[in-house]
């Protein structure tokens, strides 16, 4: 299988075809992934009148393509903001980021959405001794902002590792399944959602006026406010485009034995960094879905090291 695990095994999803003529509404949101979806949700439940614009698919570009952790734990994070933010700093960005779990479990609770929802440890792991007191920082500076972490030295993954942190009530999920059950319930509350729906242009003001294209029309959306949710900030006014690099990471999948399987999420900051977790499959197996490797589109390929060389081909297997 090539392509995204998610967008294979989830249902198409109910037409959502360019907007056929000016509209107004009081919330335009610009991109359909979790962030956008998510936004119009809460707007439709407060009663705004919104619509969603996406230039693609829904939940079929980051979203689409991510490994769907729903995790408070960033591999080293919590030490580095506890040093230069101050405690207080650790523990909002905990809280914040915890809140957002429990959030997304809730509204799937609500909803009723079935999308292969996991409760799962977070870790993130060290082969090298040289790590473990980076580690066990990294833990104490968590627990200290408020998460349930701990310093562990064993896992289930099938190797040894140095140490690890270990994060409890975590989760995991099918992203394209629960963001589909979000904008049906955005329909139910009134929004609109609008595939192949690129937005071209915005004119700030009150209201505010953005240009439309779509492969057979241009209109325009008249909106009180407008929140920008795409994964490029495509509209530059701070001149963002001359930081940003494109990088592209490479996706292998496979199933695996159910027993074998680990079933918590896991990620390392060595080796280019590396990504762990596994899915449920039908047939009671799971989908082991392994993420690191990446480069620079149309320039380099990927190596052990990060170093470039020749072009690199498409995975045999993507999941995410």
């Amino acid at each position: 299988m090539h392509g995204s695990y998610w967008l294979h095994t989830a249902p198409p999803g109910d037409p959502a075809p360019p907007p056929e003529g000016p509209l107004t509404v009081d919330v335009a949101v610009v991109g359909a992934g979790i962030a956008g979806l998510s936004t119009a949700l809460e707007l439709a439940r407060r009663g705004r009148s919104v619509a969603v614009l996406e230039a693609d698919r829904i939940a079929a570009g980051v979203t689409g393509h991510t490994t769907a952790k729903l995790s408070a734990q960033h591999t080293l994070v919590y030490d580095h903001l506890r040093r230069s933010r101050g405690p207080e700093g650790a523990r909002l960005y905990a809280r914040s980021q915890s809140e957002a779990v429990r959030h997304a479990a809730a509204v799937a609770e609500e909803l009723g959405i079935d999308c292969e929802w996991e409760d799962a440890a977070s870790c993130t792991y060290a082969q090298d001794p040289a790590r473990t007191d980076l580690l066990k920082a990294e833990a104490e500076a968590a627990r200290e902002a408020g998460l349930p972490a701990e310093y562990v030295t064993e896992t289930e993954l099938p190797f040894p590792v140095a140490g690890a942190v270990r994060v409890a009530d975590q989760a995991q999920f099918h992203p394209r399944k629960y963001l589909l059950a979000v904008a049906d319930a955005v329909r139910r509350l009134g929004g609109t959602l609008h595939e192949h729906s690129r937005v071209t242009g915005l004119n700030e003001g009150d209201p505010c006026e953005l240009t439309v294209e779509s492969p057979r029309s241009v209109t325009k959306v008249t909106a009180r406010a407008v929140v920008v949710a795409t994964h490029y900030p495509v509209f530059d006014r701070a001149l963002l485009f001359t930081r940003l690099s494109p990088r592209r990471e490479l996706v292998l999948a496979a199933p695996v034995d159910a027993g074998r399987a680990p079933r918590g999420t896991y990620i390392t900051p060595e080796d280019n960094t590396r990504s762990v977790r596994t899915a449920p499959l039908p047939d009671g197996r799971r989908l082991l879905i392994v993420t690191g490797e990446h480069f620079t589109p149309a320039r380099a390929a990927t190596s052990r090291n990060g170093s470039t060389g020749s072009p690199a081909g498409p995975p045999g297997t993507s999941a995410t």
